[in-house]
């Protein structure tokens, strides 16, 4: 069990070029950690959305109107960077901003795309993956949100679904099942993953990149050796998603104290694999006591969230749902930051030179 913290970022056991990607740690400002370490457009601030968690901060239509998947009311209207245009109080602007969902007919890539075209910020949705996925942007397609919505099959459309675009998020490969490691994923989750980075660098130099492909503490370090290779790499524009760890945590911690679910925000540190993954359960919000036995429980069924639902689907397949949701909602707050909202707060597997060194007993 860790023992001891001695910075901000927890230093787990991975390969030389994995080095240096840390976990999460998105959910500090530039001014307390330092500009080399996080990405300048995602930093903890909470201003405009009064007090309210970040899970309260993932907006959709719905109809004509726009709400929240969960909150205590409205966050801050978005804005356009450096347009001088304001929206009249209580109205969205416009949708401004291009995504491709690589990977978007898999178990996780259907629900993402079903939610991502529900946000009204975003204008177009480009739909990627090697086979089947022309029914799913039909599907789509007849939902009544701004978001135009089109199909990319095959390799040799790659390109195409690329271009233009703001946001890249890659869910693409196979998931996990029942006596699976994640050194098993990678063998086959890295060279997908390698080739869609290689195009996305020839492609959309500029856009952000949100990995979802497992194992992430591998899948990240190998796309930004693709980017620097390509000489592209930002190390502010690649994000492995661990959301997912997040919103498990906020949930189990909610149902062991009997909290208001929307209320809790729990930061989780670390990787996005077993014992990687670090719930700072003492920087809980709201604040609450935890004994040491209900430490190790939610430390444990928070490491092992994936797990558990392998299990339970029995070899049908992995974390889908729950993965879709926390992938839409990391998706979000990158639009809303590219948008210009100081008000984002999450946290991510990113590059770091900051450190957290655990001590085992």
């Amino acid at each position: 069990m860790a023992t001891a913290l001695s910075s901000m970022m927890l230093h787990t056991p991975v390969s030389s070029k994995c080095a240096n990607y840390m976990p999460a740690g998105v959910a500090y400002s530039r001014s307390s950690c330092g500009s080399k370490a996080f990405p300048t457009h995602i930093s903890i601030a909470s201003k405009n959305l009064k007090g309210a968690s970040p899970s309260s901060a993932l907006g959709f239509f719905c109809g004509e109107d726009y709400t929240l998947l969960e909150g205590h009311g409205k966050p801050s209207l978005p804005r356009k960077v450096n347009s001088n245009q304001s929206s009249p109080k209580g109205q969205v602007r416009a949708a401004a901003y291009n995504i491709a969902v690589l990977g978007a007919a898999g178990g996780i890539g259907q629900p993402l795309s079903l939610l991502l075209k529900m946000s009204p910020l975003v204008a177009s949705l480009n739909l990627y993956d090697i086979a089947n996925v022309k029914g799913v942007a039909a599907d789509l397609s007849h939902c009544n949100t701004p978001a135009q919505v089109s199909a990319f099959t095959g390799f040799a459309e790659l390109p195409d679904s690329l271009k233009n675009v703001d946001l890249i998020i890659i869910p693409a490969g196979v998931p996990r099942k029942p006596g699976m490691t994640r050194d098993d994923l990678f063998k086959i989750n890295a060279g997908i993953v390698r080739t869609l980075v290689e195009a996305a660098a020839e492609h959309a130099p500029n856009a952000w990149i949100n990995i979802i492909s497992n194992p992430v503490n591998s899948t990240v370090p190998i796309a930004a050796e693709v980017l620097k290779q390509k000489g592209v790499y930002n190390p502010r524009k690649l994000f492995g998603v661990t959301t997912l760890d997040v919103v498990r945590a906020n949930t189990f911690v909610a149902q062991k104290k009997n909290l208001r679910l929307i209320d809790v925000d729990v930061p989780v540190l670390g990787g996005h694999a077993g014992i990687t993954i670090l719930p700072l359960l003492s920087k809980t919000r709201p604040a609450v006591e935890f004994s040491p036995e209900e430490i190790e429980e939610l430390t444990v069924r928070i490491q092992n969230g994936g797990t558990e639902v392998v299990e339970a689907k029995a070899g049908a397949g992995s974390a889908t749902l729950s993965m879709a949701y926390a992938a839409a909602r990391f998706a979000e707050s990158c639009i809303r930051a590219l948008d210009g909202d100081e008000s984002v707060y999450e946290c991510s597997f990113v590059q770091s030179e900051n450190f957290l060194f655990l001590h085992h007993e």
